[in-house]
């Protein structure tokens, strides 16, 4: 086995050991910043239906009840108005969805599922807790998702959902007198949760650690290619002629150029010490021829 293919399989070994360690780190990583993209993006949404609902409270509604409507708007309802726009959202984004899950709401199409209801007691369990994200596995796969606990801290909310006796008959005449209602200041009566496919993270991962090691292979094979060059050009192909030249002179022919010594590296030392050694046996053969000719 000669010297480039001992190098060239060490270098395989180490260009395969490189590429599966960097392979699988980066995809950890790539992987979790994905996610925390994909839930950046669902926290800037859910700031937006957070303002949509403030702005629903604070200036739709009372310009509405100046008006002297007595049918129930549904527009003036926060989660409503939240929900809608965040629809609307989707058309560019529909990947996302958005749901303000409530355990008492007045609204059925808003109750909380099991798992919806499991966030909002972590919320209840936590006061603390501001946001909360994980990842839930359902029929159609696992899903993303970043929440947030829904606190009553406007007292306008207790208008429609303290006792059915303060509510809006119009409200009322909607969806009656047992949903919705028994909500405190300062309670957390639900959470707004957005979900998203985990597919989509991953995709973006996969795409960028297909990219990633693409470039990163390309990079390994030009180093290679340079190092076997440099290689062949400085280790190699001096040795090599070393190596003729030495099975020249063992043939006995001993009037062969010297080494063109460059450099002072290692191979241009023992080019030297070559030179020397081939000097020294023709200095010694010629001592030989000279004193056989003496004797005869």
């Amino acid at each position: 086995m000669n010297l480039r293919i001992k190098f060239n399989l060490v270098m395989f070994l180490a260009l395969a050991i490189g590429i599966g360690l960097s392979g699988f780190i980066s995809k950890q990583i790539l992987e979790e910043n994905a996610k925390e993209e994909v839930l950046l993006k669902a926290s800037i949404m859910m700031e937006m239906a957070k303002g949509i609902r403030k702005y629903t409270v604070d200036e739709v509604r009372p310009v509405v009840q100046q008006g002297g409507h007595k049918e129930f708007i549904r527009q003036t309802v926060p989660a409503y108005a939240a929900t809608n726009n965040f629809n609307r959202l989707r058309e560019n984004y529909p990947d996302y969805t958005y749901n303000e899950a409530t355990i008492n709401p007045t609204n059925p199409v808003h109750r909380a599922a099991d798992w919806e209801r499991d966030i909002i007691d972590h919320f209840r369990n936590n006061p603390d807790v501001s946001e909360f994200s994980g990842v839930r596995t359902t029929q159609t796969g696992q899903y993303l998702y970043l929440s947030r606990p829904f606190r009553i801290t406007n007292e306008k909310c207790l208008t429609c959902h303290s006792v059915p006796d303060n509510a809006p008959q119009a409200m009322l005449d909607v969806y009656g007198r047992n949903n919705g209602f028994g909500w405190e200041l300062n309670s957390i009566v639900g959470a707004q949760i957005v979900s998203v496919p985990m597919s989509l993270p991953l995709e973006r991962a996969n795409k960028a650690f297909v990219v990633f090691m693409a470039s990163l292979t390309g990079i390994f094979l030009v180093i290679w290619v340079l190092l076997n060059i440099l290689l062949h050009f400085v280790v190699i192909s001096p040795i090599k002629k070393m190596a003729e030249k030495a099975n020249v002179i063992s043939k006995g022919q001993i009037d062969v150029e010297e080494f063109d010594v460059k450099g002072k590296d290692e191979i241009a030392s023992m080019a030297s010490s070559f030179n020397r050694m081939h000097r020294s046996l023709g200095s010694a053969v010629k001592l030989i021829k000279q004193q056989k000719r003496k004797s005869q």
